[in-house]
């Protein structure tokens, strides 16, 4: 989990440590690794050691880090981009950049799930991935699955990400608005 620190890195790593799952909780700062993965009861290591044998490396990074964190990790295993800009400046997605950067099969995903409600309850929506690889993207999906109480849902290929990524923004723009924590539930697939 690089960017592990952060409030989407903890409240996955918490998510998936309890769904039985070894979490490796990663940070640019090895202090701050160590003290929320004590909190979290995972391990804690800097992120070029936290990528060392995973065989999924989620990447909870800010936006405006994840490229530039993406490039400087000793990547071996496929990737899952969770970070989405709120006010996006490029039509390609920040996932995409990513897999322009990286050798590693990058996926997209978990954009429309709020740290927030990641707590003791799964929430009751549907989580989506997006990615060309088929079997990086069966592991995305096994993953996104324990995160909530619908279905984790293929959205596609990778180019699927620049709508996955703007969800984010609709969906915090909807919540303020009405004052609620909305999700989402696709109908209607059998």
């Amino acid at each position: 989990m690089i960017g592990g620190t952060g409030p989407f890195g903890r409240a996955l790593a918490s998510q998936l440590h309890a769904a039985g799952d070894e979490i490796v909780l990663g940070s640019r700062d090895s202090a701050r690794a160590a003290e929320a993965a004590a909190e979290l009861g995972v391990d804690a290591a800097v992120n070029e050691e936290a990528v060392r044998g995973a065989e999924l490396v989620v990447l909870a990074t800010k936006a405006e880090a994840t490229i530039e964190t993406a490039r400087a990790l000793p990547l071996e295993s496929p990737v899952l981009s969770v970070a989405s800009e709120l006010r996006p400046r490029e039509l390609v997605s920040i996932a995409e950049r990513v897999a322009e950067a990286v050798d590693v099969p990058v996926l997209a995903g978990l954009h429309s799930l709020a740290a927030g409600k990641l707590g003791a309850e799964l929430p009751d929506e549907d989580a989506f991935v997006c990615g060309d690889d088929v079997d990086a993207k069966a592991m995305a999906l096994e993953l996104a699955q324990k995160l909530v109480r619908g279905r984790a849902i293929d959205a596609g290929p990778l180019r699927s990400a620049r709508a996955l990524e703007a969800m984010t923004g609709v969906l915090v723009g909807i919540n303020r608005r009405y004052k609620a924590h909305a999700g989402l539930r696709v109908t209607g697939l059998h």
